[in-house]
């Protein structure tokens, strides 16, 4: 994920948003055309104690730090082509508005 779109409701105009404001987005590696099931899920802009790592820690379970700093990123994890062909990126920037990409894949 390099920029998003959104709809900016008090310009009236679509804008873009980059990486730094990324807040949390979601990849549904095989998407069915109605419903996001995400199968990866980032959160770049979590610090070292936030996002997967607090997760970990709340429930007390060991992680993989180096997993921990890719799900910090704005890079998926090598994943499969699903059988659908569709992808879907969804995005939700700082201020907490949502963006959605379907991708072909060929």
């Amino acid at each position: 994920v390099h920029v998003f779109d959104y709809y900016n409701p008090k310009s009236g105009k679509v804008e873009s948003g980059g990486r730094k404001n990324i807040a949390m987005w979601m990849l549904d590696t095989d998407y069915d055309g109605r419903s996001v099931y995400p199968r990866q899920v980032f959160f770049p802009m979590a610090g070292e104690k936030d996002g997967w790592a607090r997760l970990a820690k709340n429930l007390k379970a060991e992680i993989d730090q180096e997993l921990i700093e890719q799900y910090r990123g704005t890079v998926s994890l090598p994943f499969e082509k699903g059988k659908r062909g569709r992808v879907a990126v969804k995005i939700v920037d700082d201020r907490g508005i949502e963006s959605l990409r379907i991708v072909e894949v060929p």
